[in-house]
């Protein structure tokens, strides 16, 4: 067998990191493999690939990169910091670093290549420090440059409406944002508790897009009701809908139409836009999702009080759209908080480490159970549901086990089992489910010169918001352009650039010229405009964390992890 064929076959083994065998004593000399390129991963050419924490990036951020700067392994210019080149590097996908980096459920760090020898690297917590450091430094972003002539109109200023507007901007064309509500942010200000986004934060990381300047802002008006589409169509040269899905779904069992029976959503609106204040005493939610653990988290936070007005009661508060009229000193109780779940703890959707903070703080999670039916009384309320345990047919639908079934008493039923579209007004565009259909580019099936990102199309994760919001922005410059549309690489995502960072060091290659005697250069290891020894195939493949080089590598604690290096900060 040769040095080769051994190398090979060391490397396809599951489980090693190896390059030699059992009983060496010294690496192979390469000196004669090296020029077997096609087999030898010594070979003299750099190919770049998309690590595999960057290509579970719903966001496409260059991971890699700002991990690296944060390390000190690539350093910043002589005139900038370490934290702000990284979050220079970190916004060129995501302009809310601080806000992702506490909320966002990190496919990335499922991703992570360190997995595969003792635990992920702590990419939330790093893209948080970005986050909040750049805040304090009070970075701003890069000039903008000049105004084309073209803007484009955007519905919704959720998460996919102000990355869109951000990275239009940036791109040179000016916006128009029309949000519902009061304030910009979507689901980071109305659908998420403010203790875990905080609110001065998201406030900051929205006003340093707005800041770029020639993204105008029209709040508390929708399209559709109180600005007509037409007039909309006719003042800009695109339209992107990015308008999120804001009506819960109902529990589908005998007794869903109680009146204390709300949805997630309702709920956490109300508890974000300050109008809830005070709880109920026994509350149950239905759902096993990031949803529904803010909501029983909230629910234990914000206990109850014994005596209450009826127009104060929760479900009244969520469908009244008023505030409570509470005194902040009223003396609260505890509030009996339980989550049902039809999956087991581990195959639940919702973070691990956010289900275990919830039982932590004194959530009684029922898994493997399904709600069968909710009691009611004569004034239509529910007073308790009926749940049992459950399997799944066939077709993955879930069945009640006979004779499992229990009765827990409830003052509030609250459903966290999906979201669906609020398309009034403009219900041509969406299908007879109410989202929005769209192409492989996220232009809208059916009308031209609209294009659409974020949950509308489907309900997902901000961070892939955030990502739709970013690609379609290219999508509507290449519709200003009459270009073709080019189809989307493979690994979507923010890549390193080794020609930016060559132009960022003034080693950038030469412009080529002809030289005068082409027999003087007929190869290419003379000429300054060439890259040599590189090959980029990251927008293509992902790089499996079995073909990585990681050595022998003892595992050690990541909270005990250190660099050793002094870099700028």
């Amino acid at each position: 067998m040769t040095k080769i064929e051994k190398t090979i076959n060391l490397m396809k083994e599951e489980n090693t990191y190896r390059r030699y065998n059992e009983g060496d004593h010294k690496y192979d000399d390469f000196s004669e493999a090296i020029f077997e390129q096609d087999h030898s991963h010594k070979c003299p050419t750099y190919v770049h690939k998309t690590p595999p924490c960057q290509g579970s990036c719903p966001s496409g951020e260059d991971i890699r990169g700002w991990l690296q700067i944060v390390r000190g392994i690539e350093q910043p210019p002589e005139d900038m910091s370490m934290s702000e080149y990284a979050f220079r590097r970190s916004t060129s996908a995501n302009p809310f670093p601080s806000q992702m980096g506490r909320v966002c459920p990190a496919p990335c760090q499922s991703g992570c290549n360190r997995n595969e020898v003792d635990d992920y690297v702590g990419i939330n917590a790093v893209e948080q420090f970005i986050g909040d450091k750049a805040i304090k430094e009070g970075y701003t972003f890069d000039p903008a440059p000049k105004l084309q002539k073209e803007r484009v109109a955007i519905i919704g200023g959720g998460p996919a409406g102000l990355s869109a507007a951000y990275q239009l901007r940036k791109m040179g064309y000016a916006s128009t944002i029309f949000e519902e509500r009061k304030e910009l942010g979507g689901m980071m200000r109305y659908g998420i508790p403010g203790y875990r986004t905080p609110r001065d934060l998201l406030d900051k990381e929205i006003e340093r897009i707005i800041n770029l300047g020639d993204i105008e802002l029209v709040l508390g008006k929708r399209v559709g009701k109180d600005v007509k589409l037409e007039d909309v169509e006719k003042s800009h040269d695109a339209v992107l809908w990015t308008i999120g899905c804001w009506n819960g779904k109902a529990i589908p069992v005998d007794g869903g139409d109680a009146t204390n029976c709300i949805t997630g959503v309702d709920f956490l609106e109300a508890f974000c836009d300050g109008r809830l204040k005070v709880g109920s005493k026994k509350v149950i939610c239905v759902g096993g999702g990031d949803t529904s653990i803010d909501v029983v988290s909230v629910a234990r936070r914000l206990g109850h009080i014994s005596k209450m007005n009826e127009q104060d009661t929760p479900e009244n508060i969520v469908h009244g759209y008023v505030a409570q009229d509470v005194s902040e000193s009223a003396a609260k109780e505890g509030a009996e908080v339980t989550l049902t779940s039809l999956f087991k703890k581990e195959e639940m959707t919702a973070a691990e480490q956010e289900v275990n903070d919830a039982m932590h703080e004194g959530v009684n999670i029922l898994n493997g159970v399904m709600p069968v039916k909710i009691e009611k009384n004569d004034d239509n309320r529910a007073v308790a549901m009926i749940v049992a345990d459950c399997t799944f047919d066939e077709k993955n639908i879930p069945v009640p086990v006979e004779g499992t079934e229990r009765r827990i008493e409830a003052d509030l039923i609250v459903a966290a089992i999906g979201q669906a579209p609020d398309i009034e007004g403009i219900d041509e565009l969406g299908n007879e489910r109410g989202f929005f259909e769209v192409d492989d580019y996220y232009r809208h099936k059916t009308k031209e010169g609209h294009f659409v990102a974020g949950d509308i199309i489907r309900p997902h994760l901000l961070t892939t918001a955030i990502g739709q919001g970013s690609i379609v922005s290219q999508t509507i410059k290449s519709y200003f352009e009459n270009k073709d549309f080019k189809r989307r690489p493979k690994v979507d995502v923010h890549h390193f650039n080794l020609l930016d960072k060559l132009r960022e060091t003034d080693l950038a290659p030469e412009p080529y010229t002809a030289p005068i005697d082409p027999d003087l250069y007929r190869g290419s290891d003379k000429s300054k405009n060439v890259l040599h020894n590189y090959e980029d195939r990251s927008a293509q493949e992902i790089i499996p964390s079995t073909e990585l080089f990681l050595g022998h590598f003892k595992h050690e604690d990541r909270l005990k992890r250190g660099e050793g290096r002094t870099i700028r900060r």
